[in-house]
């Protein structure tokens, strides 16, 4: 993994990858290349480090020609060096990939066996040495290509180029995401939208065993076996503009701020006053089909866990549904139990991540029905589940996520209504309050938001702290879980986010007079629970950071730092106390100096095991 850029037409190639990997840094890397063909021959150009060292080299050495393939590589097999960047080349096979072979070392000893000589650690190389050895065999380019890759077992999106037909390039997947952009006699390919969005709009989302092979002006799409496809393209009506900071100093602070729209956009066209019903068109499940559901299976991982804790509380409340919320990377090895009753919720942003797309698979081979929540049109996700509740966040660039989890939040909130009412549980009396809420919540939001230099003043006076406390009751527990994680993710200080009735049986232990503890402390059925917990923690000398409902005297009399939020009811809660958070984490970030938009160790998508 984890950024795959390729083009074929009549402009230059390099600066159209370099600008393409530029909108795939937000994925995390830890070295990138890129090859032309020109005259007949491959030029590879590899760095280790940030994209810029490659544009560095660029300048030094500049590369020409119209066909050209890139990558931005996080390292899974092999240390992050020069060697093991991509791309990798085999004799005139040269190749980008994302994923992981799993037979690689098989594959490996067999073509050592054959006298090829490996030069780098990685599996991607094992590919190129595949190929390159059954063109030896008197295989033309592509069917090599296609009889090496039905060789492999595991992931893979792959975009290749060969010395022996300088006017083609080819691509094909099987578990990673690749996406075509098809232009007027010049092909784009990437594995996300950004980088294709300057040149064209409209997209073909390669399935699972399926390849294009680019020549001549044409793209001729088909099965990996070599069956002929008709492909309809899909035409994204994203701005490329939706992928720029628009004058914010980090992607992350603009994407918080945008939030309101994001929002908005979830909410368009699915509340229906008139009906008193949510309209969810994607759903792929009918009323009958849901009020057969007995009980709910939620998986997700990191951030997306933590709106799936929030989609229990929804659920259980308002659905009186049972409902568990796994770790994905957990659900497929723990032997479930799941059958026709039973609906798999998966939740993700990229709608990529390997250990949730695999948890689908296992809940629907044991007979689950299954829909998933997530950004990303046409997902890999999005394909194999029963249908889909798209959050219509938009690109989001930062690592750390903020639109893509409140969106999160605001699509469970609209199925557990579409659920609770093909269930009979919501009655449109019932609705209504819900609407309300829902309906106010982005100017609630855009209130949240000017707490913006509150939040730096706290970051200011707390940012050399070495550890947190957060601490939440209710539906709001998972937002201490998830500001607990955003401080971590992107200023590197520990945090820990605990139900706050849980301090007493072993975190009351670390308070003392140099750890800040946040308390989610708002004015609803646990609250006088909450503040009696605060009030443990200033007993102890702790430093209370707490987040409460506007007016609230009591808090502000107490606490050592008090951050007012708007009064609103507590199944928004959750979405309101999430700006702060981040708000919170963001500042610290800035303030110590680190990467925000690409914090150290971690990826966008998680798209391997």
């Amino acid at each position: 993994m984890c950024g795959i850029v390729g083009y074929i037409g009549q402009q230059p190639a390099a600066p159209i990858i370099l600008a393409g990997l530029q909108k795939l840094e937000y994925r995390g890397y830890d070295s990138a290349g890129i090859c032309t063909i020109d005259g007949g021959f491959a030029d590879v150009r590899r760095s280790k480090g940030k994209l810029q060292n490659l544009v560095q080299l660029l300048e030094d050495s500049p590369l020409q020609g119209s066909v050209a393939i890139g990558h931005t590589r996080w390292a899974t097999h092999g240390k992050p060096t020069e060697v093991n960047a991509h791309p990798h080349q085999a004799g005139p096979v040269v190749l980008v990939h994302n994923g992981i072979i799993e037979n690689y070392l098989g594959l490996k000893m067999e073509l050592r066996d054959q006298k090829h000589n490996f030069k780098s650690e990685t599996d991607t190389e094992v590919i190129a040495h595949l190929i390159e050895h059954k063109m030896i065999g008197g295989s033309g380019f592509v069917d090599a290509v296609r009889t090496s890759l039905q060789e492999l077992e595991g992931a893979y999106a792959v975009c290749l180029v060969s010395e022996t037909e300088p006017g083609m390039m080819i691509a094909a997947k099987h578990g990673s995401p690749l996406v075509i952009g098809l232009g007027d006699q010049e092909f784009f390919v990437a594995s996300d939208i950004p980088p294709i969005l300057n040149h064209t709009r409209e997209m073909v989302f390669l399935e699972d065993d399926q390849m294009v092979v680019f020549k001549d002006g044409f793209a001729h799409f088909s099965t990996l076996a070599g069956g002929p496809l008709t492909i309809t393209p899909r035409h994204i009506d994203w701005s490329p503009l939706m992928a720029e900071k628009g004058g914010y100093r980090h992607f992350m602070l603009k994407e918080i701020f945008e939030q309101p729209r994001a929002v908005q956009d979830t909410l368009a066209g699915r509340l229906l006053e008139d009906e008193w019903d949510v309209c969810l068109d994607n759903i792929g499940l009918s009323d009958a089909k849901l009020a057969q559901v007995r009980r709910v299976c939620i998986v997700a991982c990191g951030t997306s866990w933590h709106s799936g804790l929030v989609g229990k509380f929804l659920l259980e409340e308002h659905c009186r549904l049972p409902v568990e919320v796994d770790i994905a990377s957990e659900f497929r090895y723990r032997n479930p139990v799941v059958g026709p009753e039973t609906l798999l919720i998966a939740i993700s942003q990229s709608g990529e991540t390997a250990d949730t797309l695999a948890a689908v698979r296992e809940a629907k081979l044991r007979g689950a029905l299954a829909i998933a929540v997530c950004n990303v049109i046409d997902s890999s996700i999005a394909r194999e589940t029963d249908g889909v509740v798209y959050t219509h966040a938009g690109p989001e660039i930062g690592v750390a996520s903020t639109k893509a989890f409140v969106t999160q939040l605001v699509a469970l909130y609209l199925f557990m209504l579409r659920l609770g009412r093909a269930g009979g549980s919501i009655t449109p009396e019932r609705m209504m309050p819900h609407f309300t809420s829902l309906l106010h919540l982005p100017a609630l939001m855009e209130q949240a938001l000017l707490l913006d230099n509150a939040v730096e003043a706290i970051a200011r006076h707390y940012q050399h702290a070495g550890d947190f406390l957060f601490l939440g009751r209710g539906i709001n527990y998972p937002i201490a879980l998830e500001g607990a994680l955003k401080l971590k993710e992107i200023s590197y200080i520990h945090a820990e986010g605990y139900p706050a009735g849980e301090m007493k049986h072993g975190p009351i232990a670390l308070i003392d007079e140099n750890l800040p503890v946040v308390v989610i402390a708002l004015r609803d059925r646990h609250y006088e629970k909450v503040v009696s917990n605060m009030e443990e923690v200033i007993a102890r000398g702790g430093r209370v950071i707490a987040f409460c409902t506007e007016g609230d005297d009591e808090v502000r009399n107490r606490a050592e730092t008090v951050l007012y939020l708007p009064e609103c009811s507590e199944w928004i809660a959750p979405v309101l106390l999430s700006i702060p958070m981040q708000l919170l984490a963001y500042h610290v970030s800035v303030l110590k100096g680190n990467d925000v938009d690409q914090p150290r160790n971690l990826a966008k998508s998680v798209t391997v095991e």
